[in-house]
């Protein structure tokens, strides 16, 4: 008796089977989350009637879903805020709506406190860190609308103390940007993606306290050369404080003179203090703005004196010494460890499972994959069959690349000519008038090129038919990029007279390069693989964009109302007035482009938009330099991360199976299903693995004995039909080549319970409807049934049988003869006419040679089990 457990979702599956593989029993429960043994704030007992309702309410399915709503709904109400208008009647109207979010999270909140209880017990609702960042929203939220209250009511707005309250009243409405977080909670793989983050930050804890020691020495350096002697005269002619003073004239653009007051002022980036000096080294580490200040390194002189040019020379070797320890050095260590514990993280999910990496996905695209449908004409002597032929001809393809190939350089030597100067007219009109005749050559190729393509689009709808042309994205692809450069060349034979100029459509001239890429094994395992990278980024895209999100708000509560200056950073294309522009800005200073002076404008004392005296905060500091830390030296680098687990093959040994081979397997599959109905014959299948190099298939030189033993033990079902299927057969092949749970005869049924649990483990959904295609229950592979390991482990024994003990008959048909008895009917591909291409008349008839493999009697079923056993354990000792 063997039990397999499968959970999908809150279902519990549950299969028993008996000693012979029967399955006997099967039983699905839906399982509920019980509720606490424990009393929830001393007051409400397990079996209460409001604590029962409050865990029911919870636990629904649909309450999830609603809470999701509403943070979404929320989120969207923060981005329409208008922050420079605080009294506009889109925020009064916000105003109410945040009231019933608020509402919303406070009953959530209650709910689960008493549900779950508070803290005294596991389980608790403080116990989990989500749940005290939920609580934490909600208070702040519940105070600032009180404070809010009390300030209307009471408040005097000419006061300090109201001015004090409205900055508290910000600074906790502020707190309400937290709310997109509890999303992270509700996805199960945005959480997982969240949780490496936080791993790989804790792992390389270490380091960064090693980083900062570092730059903190680098700091206390740089205070005692340097502070104080970063200051300067607007006067570029007063070169000390005391000389600094009174007025003194200054032009515009237009050389109008200003009387402009002498101000002794400091770089905005100095050594003042420790504090200035660790905030100027980080800049200089993220490699943006430190040509100035070294400039103004070299060029200071002594306190209360302004700056010399090239007066300390000698301040390079420190900026050289310090670009090699930290830019060069840690900084690269720092992301190294960062993807490297990123990777690690997501191998450990899997170390219970016994799977790694690679297998993952191998068995990942054994679920997913799908056979691909090869169309080929019924009547094989008609026109049609013999253009279908021709445009899939292997010369056909290699003329085409060509064709491509020349296309490319045609475009390569298209330059633009800017006429010398010269005396000599003649000279001028001759050299025009060679230019005009290349211009027009060029021209004139590109057209032949242009037809020759849409020549090889009509024959190839002419082949397949324009159903079966279109199901190919390479085939559409090549039909958007044909009709695209027949309207080029129409366009530029008609522009001269046309009114409208369609100059992006010679993008599809180049657009034919890409065809090229579908050429060439190793071509396409890199397009694979860029695929499958662009696959596994969404939930690293989707966290990334919630951290600009979070930012974006932040930066418009704070300094959405600051004064928009041309002369400055913080200008009309630059600022946080809308959630589109705060996001540009934020976009601009994750690529490093002058993000230091975007901090400095934001700095508290600029001029406000509207009403009020002051704008900017002390805030600036923490909030770009905690924005460049998070985005540009850990977020962006799990792009990194990801491109770099997904072409991690490029390092490993190329004998070793991986996911980026098996779309060989799909394409060899076509040429033998080419109606895709998902199943072959077994001996089809055995030359379709021979035909396939390693490691995806056997190769033309292996030996047969050794293919024998390989088919032995991946052992997959074959039907009346002597069929077997495409997902059982490349999942047998996956698990065989990696050793996926693979073990001797005796235990392999454990070793098959081992990873259905495995499967349904990992792919829940997939496995429920899959499970049995993937493994094969013990009832498909008992003694009454028929299998490829029987099969082949027949083959192997007769064929030892006959060169040991009548190594003078060379006549197959005998061995042939003798397995037909014990299989019922199944004849050596030895015997089988050579293999076509199946026709739809095929297709509905079964061959002689593929007669239905008969039930073994009863009463030779013994005889027959003793026959496989010893075969397959001969083989296991071959």
């Amino acid at each position: 008796m063997s039990i397999t457990f499968c959970r999908f979702g809150q279902q519990f599956v549950s299969v028993e089977s008996d000693d012979t593989g029967h399955v006997t029993k099967t039983e699905t429960k839906r399982q509920g989350k019980p509720v606490l043994p424990y009393s929830s704030m001393f007051i409400f007992a397990p079996n209460n009637g409001i604590r029962r309702f409050c865990h029911f309410v919870v636990n629904l399915r649909y309450f999830d879903l609603f809470i999701m709503i509403v943070i979404c709904a929320s989120s969207i109400a923060l981005a329409t805020e208008d922050p420079v208008a605080e009294n506009s009647t889109r925020n009064k109207i916000l105003e109410h709506f945040d009231y019933a979010f608020t509402g919303v999270f406070t009953v959530e909140m209650v709910l689960k406190i008493i549900d779950l209880g508070v803290v005294f017990h596991p389980g608790a609702y403080c116990r989990d860190p989500w749940n005290i960042l939920d609580a934490i929203v909600v208070l702040c939220a519940l105070v600032a609308f009180t404070m809010n209250r009390n300030a209307v009511r009471l408040g005097k707005p000419g006061t300090s103390a109201s001015a004090k309250n409205l900055n508290t009243i910000k600074s906790l409405r502020v707190l309400r940007v937290l709310r997109p977080l509890k999303t992270i909670n509700r996805v199960p793989k945005l959480k997982a993606v969240f949780d490496c983050v936080v791993s790989s930050l804790r792992n390389v804890f270490n380091i960064l306290i090693v980083f900062c020691l570092f730059q903190f020495i680098f700091a206390v350096i740089a205070v005692q050369l340097l502070q104080g002697k970063f200051f300067y005269c607007n006067d570029a002619s007063k070169l000390s404080k005391e000389e600094c003073q009174g007025q003194f004239f200054e032009y515009n653009e237009q050389g109008v003179p200003t009387v402009v007051w002498r101000q002794w002022n400091s770089q905005g980036f100095n050594y003042d203090n420790v504090y200035y000096a660790m905030l100027t080294l980080f800049t200089v580490t993220t490699g943006e703005g430190w040509p100035t200040v070294l400039k103004n390194s070299m060029d200071a002189t002594y306190v209360n004196q302004g700056p010399i040019e090239d007066y300390r020379q000698e301040m390079a070797i420190f900026y050289v010494t310090f670009f090699i320890v930290f830019p060069f050095f840690f900084v690269n260590i720092f992301v190294a460890l960062i993807i490297i514990t990123f990777q690690k993280q997501g191998e450990n999910e899997l170390f219970n499972l016994e799977l790694d990496k690679n297998q993952k996905r191998c068995v990942d695209f054994a679920i997913n994959a799908h056979p691909l449908c090869r169309y080929m004409p019924k009547d094989r002597r008609s026109w049609k069959y013999r253009v279908w032929r021709l445009v899939v001809s292997t010369p056909f393809e290699y003329y085409i690349m060509v064709m491509i190939a020349l296309n490319t350089l045609i475009l390569m030597m298209k330059y633009h000519r800017q006429e010398r100067k010269t005396s000599m007219a003649t000279t001028i009109d001759t050299a025009q008038q060679n230019y005009h005749n290349y211009c027009n050559t060029l021209i004139f190729l590109n057209s032949a090129f242009t037809v020759m393509f849409s020549f090889e689009c009509v024959l190839k709808i002419m082949a397949f038919g324009p159903k079966n042309y279109f199901r190919d994205r390479w085939n559409i692809f090549d039909f958007i990029t044909v009709i695209g450069s027949i309207t080029d060349v129409l366009v530029s034979e008609l522009q001269q007279s046309a009114f409208l100029s369609l100059g992006f459509l010679r993008l599809f001239r180049a657009a034919r390069l890409i065809k090229l890429l579908r050429q060439g094994y190793t071509i396409r395992i890199l397009l694979w693989t860029f695929i499958q990278s662009v696959k596994a980024l969404p939930y690293v895209c989707l966290l990334i964009a919630m951290l600009f999100f979070i930012y974006c708000i932040i930066g418009m509560q704070v300094f959405g109302n600051i004064k928009n200056d041309p002369m400055t950073q913080m200008n009309i294309h630059n600022n946080f007035q809308t959630f589109a522009s705060g996001l540009l800005l934020l976009f601009r200073c994750a690529t490093g482009e002058n993000w230091q002076e975007v901090m400095l404008d934001c700095d508290a004392g600029r001029e406000c938009e509207g009403a009020g005296e002051s704008c900017g905060s002390k805030m600036t500091y923490l909030y770009f330099v905690t924005f460049i830390f998070l985005c540009s030296f850990l977020m962006l680098n799990l792009f990194v991360a990801v491109i770099m687990d997904n072409f991690d093959y490029l390092t490993r040994d190329s004998s070793i199976l991986g996911p980026h081979h098996l779309d060989e397997y799909v394409r060899v599959w076509a040429e033998y299903d080419p109606t895709a109905r998902g199943k072959v014959h077994h001996t089809d299948m055995y030359e379709m693995l021979r035909n396939m190099e390693p490691p995806v298939g056997f190769g033309k030189k292996c030996p047969y004995r050794l293919a024998y033993r390989k088919l032995i033990r991946m052992n997959m079902p074959v039907d009346e039909n002597g069929m077997v299927h495409f997902t059982t057969t490349l999942f047998a092949l996956i698990r065989e080549s990696l050793g996926i749970k693979i073990g001797p005869t005796e235990v392999m049924d454990q070793r098959d319970n081992e990873l259905r649990y495995c499967l349904c483990r990992l792919w829940p959904v997939q496995a429920k409807r899959m499970l049995n295609i993937l493994v094969p229950p013990d009832s498909e592979l008992t003694y009454y049934k028929m299998t490829v390991g029987k099969i082949y482990a027949g083959l192997l024994m007769l064929e030892n049988h006959r060169l040991e003990k009548q190594p003078q008959c060379k006549d197959q048909s005998k061995s042939a003869d003798l397995l037909a008895r014990f299989f019922g009917g199944v004849v050596h591909a030895s015997h089988r006419s050579p293999r076509t291409s199946e026709t739809e008349d095929d297709l509905n008839n079964v061959p002689r040679w593929r007669s239905p493999i008969k039930v073994i009697s009863p009463s030779r079923q013994e005889e027959f089990g003793k026959f496989t056993k010893m075969a397959a354990d001969k083989a296991s000792d071959n």
